[in-house]
């Protein structure tokens, strides 16, 4: 049965050029999971704030959305709030109480739902989610992934009909994200509840979705079964940057042009690589390493706790950085990995141990001469960089500081956004830009500071495939340049194709540090999806390239 239908929905922001949303139209039934991918800034959280009309942002609406075969603007209040579930991308910007409980309990109490209802209510959902060991603590003592998880449950406790996420899992580490993904496909199947997800992240999404919704310049691309979708894909766009972004399997079978199914899974993908090829005689030996002499960043033995009575979150951290390396940490939310930045960074200081920048100790620099022309610090929350009213204006202040001549500051501004590909954007507010667009201008930002020790905290999150390979390009090119590059993460896809070395952060410190064909096919989780598809004929590949590779050099010699 249909549940929800747009038909010739249009949305143009005020004062924006082109439409946001243009033309989309199409049917959801009840019971479905809908996956809506694209590009950054193609329309997709546009999309679904005007399907939830407390959401809506204000601009030129046209066209219809009906839930139910009732238009939105005739629901009532009541049905709209409790029967259309949505769940932002970042997790703290919907908790709105102090306590666990008491967030569960914050809608029904709105909607006037008796006590004894909502105790059982709350209990109930409490149990399903797995919350009763924290259900009485305070959110802010939350890890990222339970912040999620409580944000879900929440909305769930409301008994919605159809339950919208914006790119929920952005901020998760790989093994929460994996979990959180796991109990919307456990809500979709024993509840029947009516999903739709904005994605980034297909590998987990796209096997358990009935239908990929792919967005285009505000526009719908394509509309289809996932199987069916990448091969559309390529066959209508065999340029389309969209293709980068789907899962490893697709990716994959894509590039080898094998007349046999699309696999979606890892399993699909491993049976089809076992099924057309095999474990080669020798296994190629992966590289040594080899490192600059100069160390950029030390830790010698660092300890760190935000309060004298709170637990340490740095364990005698040690750490090695070398000059031009570019290094990442990867490991659950809320083990440290932020905070480690922060005290490279010289944001918290460390209580025991030494902290080295280019050989000096840190408290050696004075004034701001640790940050100008020096190092520079790209936070997790790309929001918190901007400070005024327009893209420009902030990197004008940015230049201001540095002393950059008034005639040198449009040509320097210029050529980072042409380099980022944020040339549209430069005369907007940073506030009303997708949380990809904000992230590709804050890194635009860093940029024109010309650090020459660049520290980022989760700069993938939020950008498309595409967006992603641009900042792949960038950052090749400021290693040629000898800038060293700290970058925490959780998308190990991204670590394994660019990074020198990686490490895992764990109980308070730095563990196994390896480049990456090592360190990725090592481990089970913290690994990536090409690699376990091929690890059993390749166990050194941990990437989709690097598969292929090892495919196309098999037919090559047969």
């Amino acid at each position: 049965m249909e549940i929800l239908r747009i038909e010739n929905l249009s949305f143009q922001y005020p004062q924006a050029e082109k439409k946001a949303v243009d033309g989309v139209s199409l049917a959801i039934n009840s019971g479905e999971f809908v996956v809506v991918c694209g590009e950054s800034g193609c329309g997709k959280t546009t999309l679904l704030k005007l399907l939830k009309k407390e959401l809506s942002p204000v601009g030129e609406k046209s066209g219809s959305i009906l839930y139910k075969g009732i238009p939105q603007e005739e629901l009532d209040k009541r049905t709209s709030a409790s029967e259309i579930g949505y769940v932002l991308q970042n997790p703290d910007n919907q908790l709105v109480t102090d306590k666990v409980w008491h967030e569960l309990a914050f809608g029904l109490e709105n909607l006037g739902v008796p006590t004894e209802i909502i105790r059982r209510r709350v209990g109930e959902m409490a149990s399903y989610f797995g919350i009763q060991d924290w259900f009485r603590k305070k959110t802010d003592e939350l890890s990222g992934g339970q912040k999620q998880l409580l944000n879900l449950a929440a909305v769930m406790v409301m008994q919605p009909k159809i339950l919208i996420l914006d790119e929920p899992t952005s901020q998760l580490d790989p093994i929460a994200a994996s979990d959180f993904i796991a109990t919307l496909q456990k809500l979709n199947r024993e509840l029947g509840l009516t999903i739709i997800l904005v994605e980034h992240r297909l590998e987990e999404v796209f096997p358990v979705a009935n239908k990929i919704l792919l967005m285009d310049q505000g526009k719908i691309l394509l509309y289809d079964a996932p199987r069916e979708l990448g091969q559309e894909l390529r066959n209508i766009r065999s340029d389309h940057h969209m293709l980068l972004g789907l899962p490893s399997a697709v990716r994959i079978y894509n590039a080898l042009n094998i007349c046999d199914e699309c696999p979606l899974t890892v399993k699909e993908g491993r049976d089809f690589l076992e099924k057309h090829f095999h474990e080669p005689d020798e296994q190629a030996v992966p590289a040594e390493y080899v490192h600059s002499d100069s160390i950029a960043v030390e830790l010698e033995k660092v300890w760190f706790r935000y309060e004298k009575d709170l637990p340490d979150i740095l364990r005698g951290t040690t750490l090695k950085v070398y000059q031009g390396e570019f290094y990442c940490i990867l490991g659950g939310n809320g083990t440290g990995k932020t905070t480690t930045l922060n005290v490279v960074s010289g944001l918290n200081k460390a209580y025991r141990g030494k902290v080295l920048i280019d050989g000096k100790p840190i408290k050696s620099y004075k004034g701001n001469s640790l940050y100008r022309n020096n190092l520079a610090f790209l936070p997790q929350n790309p929001q918190t960089v901007f400070i005024k009213d327009s893209v420009r204006e902030d990197f004008t202040e940015v230049l201001a500081g540095l002393d950059v001549p008034k005639s040198q500051r449009s040509e320097r501004i210029q050529g980072v956004a042409e380099r980022i590909g944020i040339t549209h954007l430069l005369d907007k507010n940073p506030y009303d830009l997708s949380g990809g667009e904000q992230q590709k201008c804050a890194i635009a930002k860093i940029l024109l500071l010309k650090p020459k020790i660049f520290l980022m905290d989760e700069p993938t999150k939020g950008l498309d495939a595409y967006s992603k390979h641009t900042l792949q390009c960038i950052l090749e090119d400021l290693k040629r340049e000898g800038i060293t590059i700290i970058m925490v993460t959780h998308d190990v896809e991204f670590a394994a194709e660019n990074a020198d070395r990686c490490a895992l952060f764990f109980d308070g410190e730095i563990l196994s540090a390896d480049i990456p064909t090592k360190f990725f096919s090592e481990n089970n989780f913290y690994t990536t999806a090409a690699n376990r598809m091929a690890r059993q004929l390749w166990p050194s590949a941990v990437t989709c390239s690097q598969v292929v590779a090892c495919c196309q050099e098999q037919v090559a010699q047969s």
